[in-house]
């Protein structure tokens, strides 16, 4: 099948995506539609709860492995939306609808993609293609499930929208709870130990506070204070307030590094890491899917959002059609001029690397 056949199916694979409801953990009749695909051009596949998968026709043990993957749950709308979320709209071409730019542009080249050389022999590189779930909620029946069930992974290509601009190093995220104490009191007795007003030098304190180590990639580790809870009772000081911190990681320092150095530093009476599996990723410069893409004209650089690349223990790229910032928007849209761009990119980085 021609790339311009494919190309065009892969469009009306978008389409019926984005009309078929798939937030994460309910993923199920995206993940039947994905199955179709495979189904239409004999390519066997298996799935895994909600994650659907494939390996090239002529895998080869000893070869290493290249995963292919994007997610195909999506968020829920937002309340602006003046489109109807679920359907497909086509309009100055730009194909509108929930997950179109966030990830099913991405997903439906991806897979046209590993269709294209799916029956290709003697290839430098086994393929592996994962349509996964729950990507959006870093869900436990996601990508990360999938790593021990799936060949070992030696590089990744994630499929997430960068204007087909290759993403080099991506930021890790840990989520922390803290904790302020104080003496819990009537509002109108004297507290010299009072929880809120103890807070206001923690907070200049993660205002102010610097990692040391900086990334030429990513740049500086970002530490935010993102929410703050404290009090039942107007005349009741309460005896500590509760803080949740955001801390983007830079590929300088491990998860478990930026945790051991909050609590040993930050003036917080706790602070708890809620998970420290979602770490920061990288791939060389050196790598020749990098050097490939920069062959054909990609500009590199380092993403401040998380993707599924933070479940990945392999070099990964991110790369995709659409734009990062029109992800979670209302009226969210996708170009179908991308799509076609993505698709024809894809194969020709992969033909320099694979073929």
């Amino acid at each position: 099948m021609t790339i311009d056949k494919l190309t065009e199916k892969a469009i009306s694979l978008l389409k019926n995506l984005i009309e078929t409801q798939s937030f994460s953990s309910e993923e199920e009749q995206t993940a039947v539609l994905i199955e179709g695909w495979f189904t239409e051009f004999n390519i066997p596949f298996k799935r895994t709860k909600n994650n659907v998968w494939a390996t090239n026709k002529h895998f080869t043990e000893g070869k290493p492995n290249l995963l292919l993957n994007s997610h195909h749950d999506t968020v829920k709308p937002n309340s602006a939306y003046t489109n109807n979320p679920f359907e497909a709209i086509v309009k100055d071409g730009r194909l509108f609808g929930l997950g179109s730019n966030d990830a099913g542009g991405c997903l439906v080249s991806l897979i046209a993609t590993f269709t294209h050389f799916y029956n290709q022999k003697d290839l430098k590189y086994n393929l592996v293609i994962v349509a996964s779930a729950e990507e959006e909620s870093s869900g436990s029946n996601g990508l990360n499930s999938m790593l021990p069930i799936i060949p070992h992974i030696d590089v990744a290509i994630v499929g997430e929208p960068t204007l087909m601009n290759l993403a080099v190093a991506e930021k890790g995220l840990v989520v922390f709870d803290a904790v302020v104490e104080g003496d819990p009191s009537h509002a109108a007795h004297p507290n010299d130990n009072n929880s809120i007003y103890n807070t206001i030098n923690v907070l200049q304190w993660f205002k102010d506070f610097k990692f040391n180590k900086f990334s030429d990639a990513l740049g500086d580790v970002k530490m935010t204070v993102t929410q703050i809870n404290a009090g039942k009772q107007h005349n009741v000081v309460p005896a500590h307030v509760d803080l949740v911190v955001d801390v983007r990681v830079n590929d300088s320092y491990s998860n478990q590094e930026i945790a051991d150095i909050l609590q040993e530093k930050s003036p917080c009476t706790t602070i708890t890491p809620r998970s420290l599996r979602l770490n920061s990723s990288s791939i060389s410069t050196e790598h020749d899917l990098v050097k490939a893409g920069i062959a054909i004209g990609r500009e590199t650089y380092g993403s401040p959002t998380l993707s599924d690349q933070s479940v990945l223990s392999c070099q990964s790229l991110k790369l995709g059609p659409g734009d990062s910032t029109r992800s979670h928007s209302a009226d969210e849209f996708i170009y179908i001029s991308e799509i076609e761009e993505g698709i024809d990119i894809y194969i020709e980085l992969l033909k320099r690397v694979i073929v």
